[in-house]
């Protein structure tokens, strides 16, 4: 039991923040909706979400063995969240973990909570970082945040639900404005499956929402006096770089402070009580869990880290020399999406299929048992790798999409082209703009070699002598072809290929 004086302490914290810190009735009819979801699912949900993610290799650690255990032969039903700061207009596939293991909660009957951060994210989180962050503008965060709650709205808001689910209107963001939930309206479609046979719902937040009224003073009183620095400063993520010669600022130190708070407040108001993330942000997590017992007094709430998106080779999965793979087609086609999970090396596809898809285990394991026998046709694996990520990020449509523009794009396929698939990847790969007089009955050698597409003529011919030079995928075998009206692709552009990688779209002005 809490002390008088704890408990008077904490009486003092809510006052000021009374409307943030104490349901109003519109959360209790979400929380009211949420747990008539919960006895609808709890009959037919089997299979524990940290036993199915842990069968897929997606638990790093556990605070409690009790997580996701059932009593009575009944689940817990949980309310889980995952944070996402808005340090870009976009997520990247770091972060796509998070979202498949939000999803899996879904799966398997529970509610997900992304919680975008409009407040932490002014300030960094410090975490598997070297150097402070660099600092966003207030404009730059609020853009970013909005970019980034429509991007997981969309993501998360693909897989089907029950019709129960869809009546209710139980897909919702948190408006910034105003603290109410309204219903997002999702064209709901890839059947994609679920573990108990009842989709669970999934809520968007921005913890703007409650720090914005926070005062420093207010917190160190209530909250701050509750953590101990010897137990901050035991972090892994704290040690690293407190040790380092960079050093740690005492803004990025109170960080765990402030995501520790976040749990703090969806455990009290809002019934969350599971935080997920990745394995740097265990010392985050725990930070929360600790607040809970020592200001709530009650247990009851845990913490889950998925492994990091690595490589075989130990290296991130999801840099290139380009920069970050990001998860939104503003900044990232699906067609090179789709063709970096194509890329993926056999030692790492099986993996990735387990711990970035749906397809069941018993699915996967025929997939690796067809990669060891004879006659196996390269990258099949991995094709369906792509498919089933690429849709799961850009729905059936971007999926679509990238299929098209990869058959198309193939030197010698049959598929016609048209100038928008063209333009599709012309972001992507090398392009140019020439005059229409200049194109229109020019020598395709003289082409390929003034676009950049090849070194010189010379090596122009060469190629063509090996049958590795393509014009809108038809390979040339004469070095004498020049370029006609029919070439130009609707009127506005070409595409020069040599051998399968290299490729130039000169567009016609």
């Amino acid at each position: 039991m809490a002390s008088a004086a704890m408990a008077a302490s904490s009486r003092t914290f809510l006052r000021p923040h009374r409307l943030l810190l104490l349901p109003d009735p519109r959360r209790r009819r979400f929380s009211a909706t949420a747990a008539d979801s919960a006895n609808a699912v709890a009959t037919t949900v089997r299979r524990s979400v940290v036993d199915v993610l842990r069968e897929r290799g997606l638990v790093e650690a556990t605070t409690s063995e009790s997580l996701g255990s059932s009593a009575a032969g009944e689940q817990q039903q949980l309310k889980a969240y995952c944070g996402f700061d808005p340090t870009a207009e976009s997520l990247h596939l770091g972060n796509l973990i998070g979202l498949v293991a939000l999803s899996w909660f879904r799966r398997c009957g529970h509610t997900a909570v992304a919680l975008v951060g409009g407040a932490t994210g002014r300030v960094g989180d410090p975490s598997g970082k070297s150097a402070e962050r660099p600092e966003l503008d207030l404009a730059a965060v609020i853009a970013n945040s909005d970019a980034i709650k429509s991007l997981i709205a969309q993501i998360l808001g693909r897989a089907s639900e029950p019709s129960h689910h869809a009546q209710s209107g139980k897909n919702a963001i948190l408006d910034k404005n105003e603290h109410s939930l309204s219903s997002l309206g999702l064209g709901l479609s890839d059947n994609l499956g679920n573990v108990g046979g009842n989709m669970g719902s999934f809520v968007i937040l921005d913890n703007y929402d409650w720090w914005k009224d926070i005062t420093l003073l207010d917190f160190l009183k209530e909250v701050g006096k509750f953590a101990r620095v010897g137990t901050m400063i035991a972090k892994e993520s704290v040690k690293k770089r407190l040790n380092s010669e960079e050093g740690m600022s005492y803004t990025e130190f109170t960080y765990q402070l402030l995501q520790g708070y976040d749990f703090l407040y969806m455990f009290k108001n809002m019934g969350v009580s599971v935080q997920i993330g990745g394995s740097d942000q265990w010392g985050n997590i725990t930070a929360g869990t600790d607040l809970i017992r020592r200001i709530l007094q009650v247990e009851g709430a845990h913490g889950l880290t998925f492994p990091l998106l690595l490589k075989s080779d130990g290296t991130k999965f999801g840099k290139t020399e380009d920069g970050a793979i990001w998860l939104s087609s503003k900044m990232l086609s699906p067609y090179k999406f789709y063709q970096y999970f194509y890329s993926v090396p056999d030692v790492d596809v099986v993996r990735f299929m387990k711990i970035l898809t749906f397809v069941s285990l018993d699915e996967i394991q025929e997939l690796e048992e067809l990669m060891k026998k004879p006659g196996y046709v390269p990258n099949t694996v991995q094709r369906r790798l792509a498919e089933e990520v690429t849709r799961f990020v850009h729905g059936k449509e971007g999926l679509e999409e990238a299929l098209k523009a990869t058959e198309a794009l193939r030197p010698g396929a049959q598929t016609e082209l048209d100038s928008q698939t063209i333009e599709g990847i012309a972001d992507d790969v090398p392009s140019c703009s020439l005059p229409y007089d200049q194109v229109l009955k020019s020598p395709l050698v003289d082409l390929a070699a003034s676009t950049g597409l090849i070194a010189s003529k010379s090596a122009v011919r060469r190629l063509i002598k090996q049958g590795g030079l393509y014009l809108n995928n038809v390979k040339i075998d004469s070095e004498d072809k020049l370029i006609e009206e029919r070439d130009i692709v609707d009127g506005k552009v070409l595409l020069l290929s040599a051998g399968k990688k290299n490729k130039m779209v000169v567009r016609i002005s």
